[in-house]
């Protein structure tokens, strides 16, 4: 049971007491040098730690959020069952001689387990930090994209092999377009107000493209799909690269491993990727989705995945960016129906930052913002969903 924040903050010395507390169960008594704020995740809490015994070294600290992830022990199987694979089959795999592929590396407490508990319920783990390489929002150039997409290709061949049915759905329903279908159905029927001209028009327009929505399913029913390992959120910020040579040499934030449809993960890659300004962009009248990017991303993916790719998964390639960007509208509109004003989406672009001074995560505790909090809320539902598309 969380418990709920204290009215008034607490002081920021309190704050770092406690955070260093927290480190220390996973590293020497006496050893945190300083806690800080790390990342752009708005899902999770991540921290950077430093440490100065027995030499200056850092590591990630997060902490779940178990408002989205109920189960956080099923995060770390996963985690650890995937990185435990790719490491020894990393091993076997000729690289180029300028390449590598690292994967983090889960962090035990003195007690030999993967993760802490604290007094509040909250539920935290610590991963190795790669200091060679660094993330972006945004893609700047030809070549970065097609290492976007190699990170992806990659990290698909690396578990391929790895029998999907041993990974636990931590997020039952996520990236299954016809679930949030349902749901949209379901949040129309309650919605009461009248329908603005903008609500009426992605009614309107999900109705004309309901049929989208159903591809991907159908194509696993009739086995022409199958289920492999997937990421579930192979967006450009989670794609490492290494700071002097510009490849990709890991791809990070596995919460959501899972069993799932590959062409789920090409198409979030593409939608996050082929936007130039980047996901959390305002400039509403400047996003495109670049063909360009697009073709350097999949030439970089298909030079890692062709090798276990069937006909079957190459037909369904350009489904996969179109379903995802619907699946995503879906979404967005379906919580702002259902009076949540896609607070998941608009944080970051809003500058919410919510939790961080108090070490927390956002979670079921959390009050959300009010509606006039939003500059025309109805509005963003709708360039979203459309430009996204």
């Amino acid at each position: 049971m969380h418990r709920p924040l204290p009215l008034t903050p607490p002081s920021p010395n309190t704050v770092t007491e406690t955070l260093t507390n927290i480190a220390q169960q996973f590293s020497l008594p006496d050893s945190i040098e300083s806690v800080r704020p790390f990342g752009t995740g708005n899902i999770n809490t991540t921290f950077l730690v430093s440490q100065a015994s027995p030499s200056t070294t850092q590591f990630i600290l997060q902490s779940i959020n178990r408002h989205v992830f109920q189960q956080p022990e099923l995060i770390m199987k996963n985690m650890s069952l995937v990185c435990r694979h790719i490491n020894e089959k990393a091993c076997l795999t000729a690289w180029d001689s300028e390449r590598e592929w690292l994967m983090p590396k889960i962090l035990c407490t003195a007690e030999g387990t993967d993760h802490y508990v604290d007094e509040q319920g909250k539920f935290w783990r610590a991963m190795s930090f790669i200091d060679s390489a660094r993330t972006y929002d945004s893609i700047s150039t030809p070549k970065h994209a097609r290492e976007v997409g190699w990170a992806l290709g990659t990290f698909h061949s690396l578990v391929n092999d790895l029998p999907a049915e041993i990974l636990a759905d931590t997020l039952p329903g996520f990236h299954i377009t016809p679930t949030y279908l349902a749901d949209f159905h379901k949040a129309l029927e309650k919605y009461q107000q009248a329908a603005s001209p903008e609500i009426r028009f992605c009614k309107r327009f999900i109705e004309q493209h309901t049929d989208m929505a159903h591809i991907l399913e159908e194509a696993k029913y009739a086995n022409k799909l199958s289920e492999r390992p997937i990421h579930g959120d192979p967006k450009v910020s989670n794609v490492m690269i290494d700071k002097k040579s510009g490849f990709a040499i890991s791809i990070i934030d596995l919460d959501t491993v899972k069993p799932g449809l590959v062409h789920y993960d090409i198409g979030d890659c593409l939608r996050s990727g082929c936007n130039p300004l980047g996901e959390d962009s305002d400039s509403l009248e400047q996003t495109h989705f670049d063909i360009d990017l697009c073709r350097e991303i999949l030439e970089g993916y298909l030079s890692q995945a062709r090798q276990f790719f069937t006909q079957h998964d190459f037909n369904y390639l350009y489904d996969s960016a179109r379903i995802i960007a619907f699946e995503l509208g879906l979404r967005y509109f379906t919580d702002y129906l259902n009076g949540q004003k896609a607070m998941w989406y608009m944080m970051q672009v809003h500058g919410q930052v919510l939790g961080i001074i108090y070490g927390t995560e956002i979670n079921d505790q959390t009050k959300p913002l009010e509606v006039d909090k939003f500059p025309n809320s109805e509005e963003l539902a709708l360039t979203v969903y459309l430009n996204m598309l």
